[in-house]
């Protein structure tokens, strides 16, 4: 493929101007052709210097980047303003550079007659086949401004969850990795220093002091090697979880953890259930939501899980059996599920029961960081506490001689 930039007259005279990406220019003059576009010119498009220092500057899109897009889009497109129009304003105010570049480039595409889902499909590390999938229903129903701000509200609401699970994970990892750099500082630098000074005693030392020494020595003398062996570890760890099979069997594990599983089950819930009611009751088909709902589901065992729901669908079952066959979902959501397919308002209770676990995560969240603080802090003072009290047992030993 190669970026081409074209100048055009439309059939109202006005010149038209664009890039796009086209395999050679024989495909790009007919595709031009194809919109009723007179061309003028083609070239191929050179790298300017903003695209060298958006480059050299690249920086990942986040969600909420997304978010304050997809909410000024959809205010926009209410208000009135052309697509191309809003596209371009929206392009050049953006602060991320990354994602100012492949916006003006989604307007050049619906400026040549692309529609916007089309467009944003062109982009997939972007713009998710949920993303993709909601606009394509948006102008097909004429509620494009209405879907865009559901898509907003939905991934305000999946980053404020995103949130909630990271500080409570990041603040036990951040203290775990803390303890750990200080007990292998104690045992490599500080307690070789105690060892010098023991051998000067010509004194047997207690048994606690000699272990501790003889660790020390250990880790002192294989530590290089020690570190070699847990990366290797760690990488064929990592081999094995990017297998189908390895996938499934850590995701399984991930939500039977005894503590950690609790949160990362409510939170897989909640995800689930808001994205299928975002959706269906943005009018995509209940088949191709149940197909982004397992591919943005983030675990395996609830993307087999999907993968039941859409066969039992389409043989003619409903959504509740395949649902609680998982083993993932509650009885409570099974049975809430069945009742919305059985009323007709299955995103209704769909958004209700990720409404219910949002509130379940916070609580969940709360209780965890209040229950693992005065753990962690006692690890630390068991750890750190027992190699004071190992390196001072000769000293004080000696000082009863002494008293003696």
């Amino acid at each position: 493929m190669a970026l081409y930039k074209y100048v055009a007259k439309n059939a109202s005279g006005q010149t038209v101007t664009g890039v796009l990406d086209a395999p050679d220019r024989n495909l790009l003059i007919g595709k031009l052709r194809e919109k009723d576009l007179v061309i003028v010119s083609i070239a191929e498009a050179k790298e300017t210097v903003r695209q060298r220092g958006a480059f050299l500057s690249r920086k990942s899109i986040t969600i909420d980047d997304m978010v304050i897009f997809s909410r000024q889009l959809a205010t926009m497109v209410d208000a009135g303003i052309p697509l191309v129009g809003a596209l371009d304003i929206l392009g050049e105010q953006m602060e991320n550079k990354t994602f100012s570049d492949i916006i003006l480039k989604v307007r050049d595409n619906v400026e040549t007659g692309s529609s916007l889902s089309e467009a944003f499909s062109r982009h997939p590390r972007v713009f998710s086949g949920l993303f993709v999938n909601m606009v394509k229903a948006g102008e097909s129903s004429g509620m494009l401004d209405d879907i865009l701000d559901r898509i907003a509200t939905y991934l305000e609401k999946t980053s404020a969850l995103q949130k909630k699970v990271k500080s409570a994970l990041i603040y036990p990892a951040v203290i775990t990795v803390m303890a750990i750099v200080i007990t292998i500082i104690l045992l490599v630098k500080v307690i070789p220093v105690f060892k010098d000074i023991f051998a000067g005693f010509g004194a047997a030392l207690p048994r606690p002091t000699l272990i501790l020494i003889s660790v020390s020595d250990f880790l002192r003398k294989y530590f290089f090697f020690g570190v070699g062996f847990i990366a290797m570890v760690i990488f064929l760890l990592f081999r094995y979880i990017n297998t189908e099979k390895g996938r499934l069997r850590f995701d399984t594990l991930l939500l039977n953890l005894p503590i950690f599983g609790i949160l990362l089950r409510k939170v897989a819930v909640s995800k689930f259930t808001r994205t299928l009611s975002t959706l269906v009751k943005s009018g995509v088909p209940i088949l191709s939501s149940l197909e982004i709902v397992g591919k943005t589901s983030g675990n395996k065992l609830i993307e087999t899980a999907v993968i039941s729901i859409r066969s039992s669908i389409r043989e003619g079952e409903n959504i509740a059996e395949p649902l609680a066959k998982s083993k993932v979902f509650p009885p409570m959501v099974v049975r809430m599920v069945s009742v919305g397919e059985q009323t007709g308002e299955l995103e209704k209770m769909l958004s209700k029961i990720a409404d219910f676990y949002d509130a379940q995560v916070d609580a969940a969240v709360s209780g965890l960081t209040s229950m693992i603080e005065p753990l962690i802090i006692a690890f630390l003072g068991i750890v750190i506490g027992t190699i004071v009290i190992c390196m001072f047992l000769p000293i004080f030993k000696i000082s009863t001689i002494i008293n003696m």
